[in-house]
């Protein structure tokens, strides 16, 4: 019985043999033709190592350079110009076209009073010089033939001097029924309402410009001579009161405030829009002494939540993540390193791309 199982059995392993024969002999034909398709490598050439790319990353030397021992002070903010504008004429004010925040171009109308009084006193002068001319020049001919004394001519003149004068202080008064904004800038109080009759030297609106800025610190007598001496100093603006900008010139009392024992110092601001406004506190350094300080390019510094560091090229060539302490600004683009580094050392300029590669760096390894 067993010889007849086999009989029946054995058709089927030779079956499964064959199959299994093909599917080996068409497993190698693939991987053959996978390896002809494959290019080989051209002679001379490597694949690129981790050590070059970490080389090829730009990187800069810590340098020790001298830089200001600064003294912050609070500073309040300033408009340069800033004025109230007084009434020139006596009379009703019939017209008010700005109000409180309101811009104002130079020249622009602020106030307007009712003008019928002062146009006809400049039409009366105006009349009265044009008959001093045509007496001046009657008499002035007459003159010329010697029918007339050199007095009369003298007062004909005298006349007409008088008119021409006239004239002109009744343009003046008509002129000033309509004030005009002496300069650019923002209306923050108006004195005056529509209806009001108003006499000479009444206030009428306070404006200022932004367009020119300085502030004002108080600088204790101590560091007084220092500051006198230098004449160096910065304050900080921007949205979020962090971008340094070195002032343009400063103006310092020549005496002290005898309560508080402070000089007043002004700080005129560059051109531009900084983000602060007359009336704000901002942050002013005042440069009072000079020391030697590693310093960095603000570029190079990596920000990991609360962490603060930066990318160190290693003798080795190799990449480390170290954490540093900063110190105070040096100008716009660098800033001082209290600790955490060494003068010569090597960091990386892009720490983005510096981040990339030490974590191709650590898979390698």
């Amino acid at each position: 019985m067993f010889s007849v199982m086999t009989r029946e059995v054995l058709p089927y392993f030779r079956i499964a043999q064959l199959k299994l024969s093909t599917l080996v002999m068409l497993m190698l034909a693939t991987t053959a033709l996978q390896a002809d398709e494959t290019p080989e490598a051209s002679v001379g050439e490597a694949e690129p190592t981790v050590e070059a790319e970490l080389g090829s990353l730009a990187s800069e030397r810590v340098e020790l350079l001298n830089s200001p021992v600064l003294r912050n002070l609070d500073a309040l903010v300033e408009a340069v110009h800033q004025a109230t504008v007084s009434s020139q004429v006596s009379g009703r004010i019939i017209d008010i076209p700005v109000d409180v925040d309101d811009y104002v171009e130079k020249g622009g109308i602020i106030v307007q009073f009712r003008d019928k009084d002062m146009r006809a006193s400049y039409d009366a002068a105006s009349a009265k010089l044009k008959a001093a001319q045509l007496s001046h020049n009657r008499i002035k001919d007459i003159y010329t033939k010697k029918l007339v004394s050199k007095s009369a001519l003298d007062q004909s003149e005298a006349a007409l001097k008088s008119a021409v004068a006239t004239l002109d202080l009744a343009q003046e008064a008509l002129e000033n029924t309509i004030v005009r904004a002496p300069y650019s800038g923002i209306v923050v109080k108006r004195h005056v309402e529509v209806g009001e009759s108003v006499r000479v030297g009444t206030k009428l609106m306070t404006g200022l410009s932004l367009e020119k800025l300085r502030a004002t610190a108080q600088i204790p007598q101590e560091i007084i001579h220092e500051v006198r001496k230098r004449k160096k100093a910065w304050v900080y603006v921007g949205e979020n009161k962090k971008h340094r900008i070195p002032v343009t010139s400063m103006s310092i009392s020549p005496f002290a405030d005898p309560v508080t024992h402070t000089f007043l110092v002004q700080l005129y601001l560059p051109l531009g829009e900084h983000k602060i406004y007359p009336g704000m506190y901002i942050k002013a350094s005042f440069s009072i002494d000079e020391k030697e300080s590693l310093v960095i390019a603000k570029k190079s510094i990596a920000y990991r939540s609360e962490v603060t560091a930066v990318y160190v090229r290693n003798k080795n060539g190799s990449l480390s993540f170290r954490q540093i302490r900063l110190g105070q600004d040096v100008g716009t683009e660098q800033i001082e390193v209290s600790a955490g580094l060494s003068q010569g050392e090597e960091i990386i300029q892009d720490p983005v791309q510096a981040a990339v590669q030490i974590k191709h760096q650590h898979r390698i390894n």
